[in-house]
């Protein structure tokens, strides 16, 4: 069984069991629990649920592993040729670890 949840504006395609990386949850603390409403579509052994925004009285139940995780450093190079001008710039995403608990639907 699986479902389609979505999680500050991204959906994910989540199972029992698993661990996910979202964008960084501002209060969350290591250990605490999360829940998730916006069910977009739950497949229950081949039987699909499509709702209408969401599906009603689906939920994701997620443990907080890590509250804040970096993601790989991503460069930003500008330039423009023949004039001397460059430019490079990095950052790094900031991610919240969670670990699905369980699927309610």
């Amino acid at each position: 069984m699986y479902v389609i949840v979505e999680i500050q504006g991204q959906q994910f395609k989540v199972e029992a069991g698993k661990k996910l990386f979202v964008h960084h949850i501002q209060n969350a603390e290591s250990g605490a629990t999360v829940e998730f409403d916006k069910v977009l579509l739950v497949d229950k052994d081949g039987e699909i649920t499509v709702g209408v925004p969401t599906v009603e009285g689906a939920k994701v139940v997620c443990e907080v592993v890590s509250p804040l995780v970096k993601g790989d450093k991503v460069l930003v190079f500008h330039k423009k040729r023949r004039k001397g001008y460059r430019k490079l710039k990095g950052h790094r995403e900031q991610f919240t670890e969670l670990t699905i608990k369980e699927v309610v639907a």
